[in-house]
C-alpha cells in the first residue's frame, strides 16, 4: 500500500508544481528566467536524456532472458497501441465528430504514457525486474507513433502532401535524440546482460533513485502544459477515450498476453506489466501531434487530462488485481 500511495503523491505532487509555476508565471507572482515552453524542453530532455536511459540500462542489465517469450512483448504492446487507435476512431464515428477531432481521438486512443508513468507504476509494484520489462514491451512504441499515428493525424488535417516514404520516417524516428538515447540504453543494457557481465551492486541503487527523480522531472513538465479549460466541453469524449484506455485495450492486451503465455513465466511478471501499461492514460505525444497537424488541441488536451485523472480510481484496482494473481 505504501508504494500505492507513494506512486499516485508522486504523480499528483509533480502535475500539481507544474501547473503551480505555469499560473504564477502567467500571473506575474513568479519572474522565471526562461519561457515556459524552454523550461518544459529542459526538463524532458534532463528526464528523457540522462534519468530514464540510465534508469533503462540499469534495470535490463539484472532480467532474465531463459524463457524466450518474454520476446513477445513487444508484439503486445503494438497490438494495444493499434488497437486503442482504431477504438477511438470508432469512438468518433459513434459520436458523429467533425473531420478534425477524428485524427485527436485516434492518437488519443493510441498514444499511451508507457514510459513515465507507466514505468514509475511497474517499478513500484513490480520492482526493478518489472521495469525492465517496459523497456522491451515499449520497443516499438515510437515507431507505432511517428510511421502510423502521426500521418493518420495529418491525414484527417488534410494535409495530405507529405509524400516521405516509411523508410524515411523509420530514419528519422531512429535518429531522434530522445528515441536514440532509449535505444542505446537499451542496447548496451541487453550486451552487458547477455555477455554474463556482473552487474555491480550499487547499480540497484542507482534505479531506486533514477526510476522516481526522472519520472518526477518528467511529470513536472507535464503540468507546466496543462490546461483545464477546455474539459467541460469534451465531456463525452474523454470519458469514452478513458474508458478505452482503463478498460477496453487492457482487457484485449492481457488477453493477448495469456494466450502468449506470458502469465506462465516468472510468476506471471510479463503478463502483470501489460496488465500495467495497456492501463495507462493518453501520453502527452497526443497534444504534440494535435498541435503540429493544427487538430483539435483543447480536445486533446481535455482526453489527456481526464485519463491521467482516472489514475486515481486505476491505480488502486490495479494494485489489487496484480496482488491477486
Amino acid at each position: 500500500m505504501d508504494k500505492l500511495l507513494f506512486s499516485l503523491a508522486l504523480i499528483s505532487s509533480g502535475l500539481a508544481l507544474g501547473y503551480s509555476v505555469q499560473k504564477m508565471a502567467a500571473s506575474g507572482s513568479l519572474s522565471l528566467m526562461l519561457p515556459i515552453a524552454d523550461l518544459r524542453k529542459i526538463l524532458q530532455k534532463i528526464g528523457l536524456l540522462f534519468f530514464m536511459p540510465l534508469s533503462f540500462l540499469s534495470a535490463i542489465w539484472a532480467v532474465s532472458f531463459h524463457d524466450l517469450r518474454v520476446v513477445l512483448l513487444p508484439v503486445v504492446g503494438f497490438c494495444a497501441l493499434m488497437i486503442g487507435g482504431l477504438l477511438g476512431l470508432g469512438l468518433s464515428r459513434l459520436l458523429r465528430t467533425p473531420t478534425r477531432q477524428k485524427g485527436v481521438l485516434y492518437c488519443c486512443g493510441s498514444f499511451t504514457n508507457i514510459g513515465s508513468i507507466g514505468g514509475l507504476v511497474c517499478y513500484m509494484f513490480l520492482g526493478e525486474i518489472g521495469f525492465a520489462l517496459v523497456t522491451i514491451y515499449k520497443m516499438s512504441e515510437e515507431i507505432t507513433y511517428y510511421t502510423i499515428g502521426f500521418p493518420i493525424a495529418r491525414y484527417y488535417s488534410g494535409a495530405t502532401d507529405d509524400h516521405h516514404s516509411v523508410l524515411s520516417r523509420i530514419r528519422s524516428v531512429l535518429t531522434d535524440p530522445f528515441v536514440a538515447a532509449a535505444l542505446t540504453a537499451f542496447v548496451v543494457g541487453l550486451s552487458l546482460n547477455l555477455s554474463d557481465v556482473p552487474r555491480p551492486d550499487f547499480f540497484e541503487t542507482v534505479t531506486a533513485v533514477s526510476v522516481p527523480v526522472g519520472t518526477f522531472i518528467l511529470i513536472v513538465s507535464i503540468g507546466l502544459g496543462m490546461r483545464f479549460s477546455s474539459v467541460t466541453s469534451y465531456l463525452r469524449e474523454s470519458v469514452g477515450i478513458s474508458v478505452i484506455k482503463s478498460v477496453i485495450v487492457p482487457v484485449i492486451a492481457c488477453t493477448i498476453a495469456y494466450l502468449f503465455g506470458l502469465h506462465q513465466i516468472n510468476n506471471g511478471l510479463p503478463f502483470k506489466t501489460v496488465m500495467i501499461l495497456s492501463a495507462m492514460p493518453v501520453a502527452f505525444n497526443a497534444l504534440l501531434a494535435a498541435s503540429i497537424y493544427d487538430l483539435d488541441l483543447d480536445l486533446a488536451n481535455s482526453c489527456w487530462l481526464v485519463s491521467t485523472g482516472c489514475l486515481i480510481v486505476v491505480m488502486p484496482i490495479l494494485y489489487i488485481l496484480i496482488n491477486l494473481f
